[in-house]
């Protein structure tokens, strides 16, 4: 397959090359910036961990990554061999980031084609051992690193963080056409900073709007996963580098999230048990 031509294959015929050791790749994504993506995955992927999986992340946000701040991470990845570089772990997943490999307040000042090696290689030539699934957490938009993940990669789905207001689902609804015309399958919507509630006065104000997503999600015909609200506690876990998920799994907000994973697994094994059997043709 030509990875210049993203609609001629469907994730059931591509002859993509899969990871050896990983079930399934799932992307997270958004329209645009400053929705709470990256959080999102962080804890999506401390929600498969809490199921009993085997997790990894890849931070494919070459330009702004996150995922070693979230994680409270900090060193260099160890070399294995002459190429294959060992994941950083914590709180049971494995996690690889740009970010270990530069200085923190460094400016990536790369062209398409670099950050697309950057990714290629952090994908395969990471010695990410048996995961259940890796989380790949893009960088907003629908630029080089989204349309690399989509073409180079057998990925089982995209999800799509937005949050409800109508400026930030404009964006969205572009990174839900740019999977669906490289027939990357939707695996739903996620709705984040969508209410906030005061903690003095328990009074619940929608500083985003509310339902937004929700809407988005059912014109579009793709499954709404839930909503995650505006809370300090989500805010404050990942700026110390303690998700919620991974530090308090018995919060409301961290139920949230493992609910919204279980859902995701559920679907993607519901998917992969629905194929037919490859047809065996003997000439």
């Amino acid at each position: 397959m030509s990875a210049t031509h993203p609609a001629s294959a469907s994730p059931a015929t591509s002859k993509l090359a899969g990871i050896p050791g990983i079930r399934h790749i799932i992307a997270v994504a958004s329209g645009k910036g400053g929705v709470g993506k990256s959080t999102t995955s962080c804890n999506l992927a401390l929600g498969f961990a809490a199921i009993g999986l085997k997790v990894g992340i890849l931070d494919a946000d070459v330009y702004g990554p996150s995922q070693p701040k979230l994680f409270g991470l900090r060193g260099k990845p160890r070399l294995l061999g002459s190429r294959m570089l060992e994941p950083m772990e914590r709180f049971g997943v494995k996690v690889m980031s740009i970010g270990f490999l530069v200085e923190e307040d460094n400016a990536m000042i790369w062209r398409g084609p670099m950050v697309i090696s950057a990714i290629t290689q952090m994908l395969r030539e990471v010695a990410w051992g048996d995961l259940d699934i890796l989380v790949v957490d893009l960088p907003p938009g629908t630029g080089d690193a989204q349309l690399t993940m989509a073409q180079q990669t057998p990925l089982a789905g995209a999800v799509i963080v937005s949050t409800p207001q109508d400026i930030a689902l404009i964006d969205a609804r572009r990174g839900i056409e740019m999977f669906r015309k490289v027939n990357v399958p939707m695996l739903g919507l996620i709705e984040n900073m969508s209410s906030f509630c005061c903690p003095a006065c328990n009074h619940v104000t929608p500083i985003f709007g509310h339902g937004g997503a929700r809407i988005e999600a059912e014109t579009r015909g793709i499954p709404y996963l839930g909503e995650i609200p505006l809370d300090i506690a989500i805010r404050q876990t990942s700026d110390d580098g303690r998700p919620i998920v991974a530090t308090d799994p018995d919060s409301v907000h961290a139920k949230r999230y493992i609910d919204i994973a279980r859902q995701l697994w559920a679907s993607i094994n519901t998917d992969v048990a629905s194929k037919p059997p490859p047809r065996i043709v003997i000439e």
